[in-house]
């Protein structure tokens, strides 16, 4: 078999004093002082070792994107960028250049808009405009909204079926929205899986060495076909939501099942169900009674116990405080763990719930930079209680990192930045009493894993600097210098 000894790394969350590392047959065999271990290590049948010379680079755990929505990124990162848009206008007029030049699909699709801070509403009548002769949508930066021009509306109608109603704004907001966002993903398998295949090796390249992917649409059997077909820079944990739960359970599928034939790189994942909406579309599900709750009570409860029933671990999108109060209520209810996903507003009583009820808030720490003004004016007077990361930490909680791409940037290293900082674009830190140690956020990024020891699989990742001791800005922009999966190597600029 082949190996791989990195010779005179420094290992994160250790004194930094070089070692060499020899990685065999997928797991860490041996660790010694720089200049010591044999190229084959004691006791193996090694034949073949790639001799690495880290000249003091640090070497960690592989890095986990506990939320991401595959697809969707992987098509996002071909859609119009209107992030930098700052009111419906500025928006309309980009895509209007863009249609000048030429657009071969039937669609144009911009992503990234944020109107919770425009000084005018979105309107249909600003896409009729922009492209005349071509349907154009685009979709909010938080997916829950699609702002769609009339020849739009009347297409996707058609595609899903039944008439599509928006008002002069044009805009289809949570079920809707999500519908049109999957109808535009229905793209041929070899091209959605070619955009996949590239976005796996630009996130590899970036330290990643696992998502949980929690695309709309099960994904499981899509990613068998990927990785069959060469598709192997990642580990995949692959979730479902309700509207394929009986298909999972009647596949006999439990959270945390190796798929046959994948190499490992495969897991079943969580059931995940959404009960709110998001800050960004305003429908967040609030104490104060606004937003909308997509599940009563007892029907959530209910689902989520015959997801458990059948071995698969719940994974709850909540985002409002009203939100998070309804799941950690059915987790109590039903008598298990698993993941509240977003936790973005929390009523005082609820942080020290997570830490009993054994539920990890599974958390988005960009998004309290994208949203800070929005939060400031949408959720005024509380937003000490937004974002709350150290106040989860500090009562015993588990604390997951992810970025909900494409939301947020699927590179863990500005989740990681902002978990520490709380800061970006020269700005103070926003409410820095909530900022996360070091140590905590490396920790929520890597599966709890701190350093490198023998016994441990080979997901690795090896960086210029110490990221334990990184500012928020050199995180930003973290020199990655190589990424394994089992030893193998999926990046490497050394």
């Amino acid at each position: 078999m082949s190996a791989v000894l990195l010779r005179s790394v420094r290992r994160v969350g250790t004194s930094g004093t070089p070692a060499d590392v020899l990685v065999a047959d997928g797991v860490v065999t041996a660790i010694a002082p720089a200049g010591t271990l044999a190229p084959t290590g004691p006791g193996t049948d090694v034949v073949d070792t790639d001799v690495v010379d880290a000249a003091g680079a640090w070497l960690g755990p592989g890095l986990v994107d506990h939320h991401t929505h595959f697809d969707q990124w992987a098509l996002v990162r071909r859609r119009v960028d209107v992030t930098g848009c700052d009111s419906a206008e500025a928006t309309a007029d980009l895509l209007a250049a863009v249609a000048r030049t030429g657009v071969a699909d039937p669609v144009l699709v911009g992503h990234g808009y944020r109107d919770g801070l425009w000084p005018r509403p979105a309107r249909r009548a600003l896409l009729d405009a922009a492209a005349p002769s071509l349907p154009t949508v685009v979709i909010s930066a938080d997916l829950h909204a699609v702002w769609c021009s009339t020849s739009a509306l009347a297409h996707f109608g058609q595609v899903l079926g039944r008439p599509l109603e928006a008002g002069e704004d044009g805009v289809l907001r949570e079920q809707d929205a999500f519908d049109v966002t999957g109808a535009l993903s229905s793209v041929p398998d070899a091209v959605l899986d070619g955009y996949v295949a590239d976005a796996a090796e630009a996130a590899a390249a970036r330290g990643v060495t696992r998502v949980v992917d929690l695309e709309m649409r099960f994904g499981l059997d899509r990613w068998v076909r990927r990785i069959h077909g060469g598709t192997d820079a990642l580990r995949v944990t692959s979730g479902v939501y309700a509207t394929e739960l009986s298909d999972v359970i009647a596949r006999g599928l439990r959270t945390g099942d190796v798929v046959p034939g994948t190499r490992g790189l495969l897991t079943m994942g969580p059931f995940k169900v959404i009960t709110d909406g998001s800050l960004g579309t305003r429908t967040a599900a609030l104490v104060d009674g606004s937003g909308s709750l997509a599940w009563a009570f007892d029907d959530l409860v209910a689902i989520t116990r015959r997801a458990v029933d059948a071995g698969l671990t719940p994974a709850i999108h909540a985002i409002g405080d009203r939100a998070n109060t309804l799941a950690l209520d059915v987790f109590e209810a039903v008598g298990t763990r698993g993941t509240i996903e977003h936790a973005q507003l929390l009523v005082d009583t609820d942080v020290e719930r997570f830490a009993r009820l054994g539920v990890a808030a599974s958390v988005q720490p960009e998004h309290a930079m994208d949203d800070r003004d929005i939060a400031e004016r949408h959720w005024a007077g509380d937003t000490d209680r937004a974002f709350a990361f150290a106040s989860l930490v500090r009562a015993g909680a588990q604390v997951l990192l992810g970025s909900d791409a494409p939301v947020a940037p699927l590179d863990p290293w500005v989740s990681l930045a902002a978990a520490v900082g709380r800061d970006r674009d020269g700005r103070d830190p926003w409410h820095p009493e909530e900022r996360m140690s070091a140590l905590a956020a490396w920790r929520g990024s890597t599966d709890g894993r701190v350093s490198v020891a023998v016994g441990d699989v080979a997901d690795l990742v090896l960086t210029e600097a110490d990221p334990l001791a990184a500012s928020s800005a050199s995180l930003r922009s973290m020199t990655v210098l190589g990424t394994a999966v089992a030893g193998r190597w999926t990046h490497r600029d050394l």
